[in-house]
């Protein structure tokens, strides 16, 4: 669990408690407990198994692709894939790729529902960028209708391994990351993910190749 759950969790259980003691009313009481509960559930960080394939992008986030088309940047064609979460999804992000945190950049912004396409460009957002070794690929935080606060623990320069948890995102938000153009989806617009363990793209086999033949090399 995310330490805010157990934050939110003991406070608001200690405030039910002092309500049952001092007026030994359940009405009064259950509001406190029931958002206690509801807390303590909803920073969840489940252990996930991650995939360990060659050229394999996870999903950064637990919930429903909304996107999944290639775009054009300032850095050249990407694939997007835009991914939403709603107040009942595992909101811990996770690194889509291994590798070295190259760019971290917080943006100020709305708070548009998640869903509105130009939500990913006027909405608060956090934008990651990880340098893999011959491609790049990035991912976005974006804050949502209900969500309010970014929360990002990585920082330019650190080493991120595939699945390493890299933040979170409080009360239903959307992560988008792009890849290298020539990456190959795996999912389809609709379909529910999980972060860290569904593999959202795979690179192809001679930029797989190229990638494991430089990592043979370092190590």
């Amino acid at each position: 669990m995310v330490r805010d759950g157990y934050l939110y969790g003991l406070g608001l259980g200690i405030v039910a408690a002092l309500l049952w003691l001092t007026t030994h009313s359940w009405a009064l009481t259950a509001l406190p407990l029931v958002l206690a509960i509801f807390f303590l559930w909803f920073f969840r960080d489940p252990q996930r198994t991650i995939p360990t394939g060659p050229g394999e992008i996870v999903s950064p986030g637990d919930g429903i692709v909304t996107e999944a088309d290639w775009i054009e940047t300032a850095a050249g064609s990407r694939l997007r894939l835009s991914i939403f979460l709603n107040v009942f999804d595992v909101h811990v992000n996770r690194a889509p790729v291994a590798g070295t945190v190259k760019v971290v950049e917080h943006r100020e912004g709305s708070f548009l529902n998640a869903m509105k396409p130009e939500s990913g460009i006027m909405n608060e957002q956090t934008i990651v960028v990880i340098n893999a070794g011959n491609y790049e690929v990035s991912y976005k935080q974006m804050a949502g209708l209900l969500a309010r606060r970014i929360v990002c623990t990585v920082k330019v320069g650190d080493r991120l391994e595939r699945g390493q948890r890299v933040g979170m995102i409080k009360f239903g938000s959307r992560v988008d990351v792009l890849v290298p153009a020539d990456a190959v989806p795996r999912v389809k617009t609709g379909e529910r993910v999980r972060g860290g363990s569904t593999v959202l793209a795979v690179l192809p086999e001679r930029v797989a190749a190229t990638v494991n033949v430089a990592a043979a090399a370092v190590s």
